[in-house]
């Protein structure tokens, strides 16, 4: 386990044991949103291939609060783009309005985050029937996402790193006693 952080800063040392919260917090977080969207009728959008993307994302780098929201917004909003191209003209031409409508958002935006085009692209796929579904699955999705990613940040603070396995406690050795 020590030969893992060798050579690394103290600040990347305490950012990869961080990471351990988050990751099992997103992992929990992702098997809640599939059993609910296997197991509750009319919310199977809730889950999409692209939310782990998301999640991974969010916890590899180091964002600020303020960052992750401009992302999540950028996602909402490529969905809305994707669902009233799909709603309008499911086929070639509205895919291609699609893509460069949300590329020219992502590069004027500067939304730094490639899911952000994934998105806009999960309606042409899914074909929902309504055309609000899509938008609001991903915007409660990714809202759910930051609100685990806080609580993660807040015990993480708290309480310190969680390891799945408890650490094995150092032995003393006695030394041995010369009785004359």
């Amino acid at each position: 386990m020590l030969s893992k952080f060798i050579g690394l800063s103290n600040y990347e040392r305490r950012r990869a044991r961080s990471m351990h919260v988050r990751t099992y917090a997103i992992c929990l977080y992702i098997i809640f949103i599939y059993w609910i969207s296997s197991h509750i009728p009319h919310m199977q959008s809730l889950f999409f291939p692209t939310l782990g993307a998301f999640s991974l994302l969010f916890i590899s780098r180091p964002f600020e609060k303020a960052e992750v929201r401009k992302i999540a917004f950028g996602a909402v909003i490529s969905s809305i783009v994707g669902s009233v191209s799909v709603y309008i003209h499911p086929g070639v031409i509205s895919l291609l309005l699609t893509l460069v409508i949300v590329i020219s958002f992502i590069n004027t935006f500067k939304w730094n985050a490639p899911p952000i085009l994934a998105v806009s692209l999960i309606p042409f796929f899914t074909q929902p029937p309504l055309l609000w579904v899509i938008p609001i699955s991903v915007c409660v999705a990714l809202i759910g996402l930051m609100l685990t990613l806080s609580a993660a940040a807040y015990i993480e603070k708290r309480f310190g790193t969680l390891s799945l396995l408890p650490k094995r406690a150092k032995r003393k050795r006695l030394k041995p006693t010369s009785s004359g």
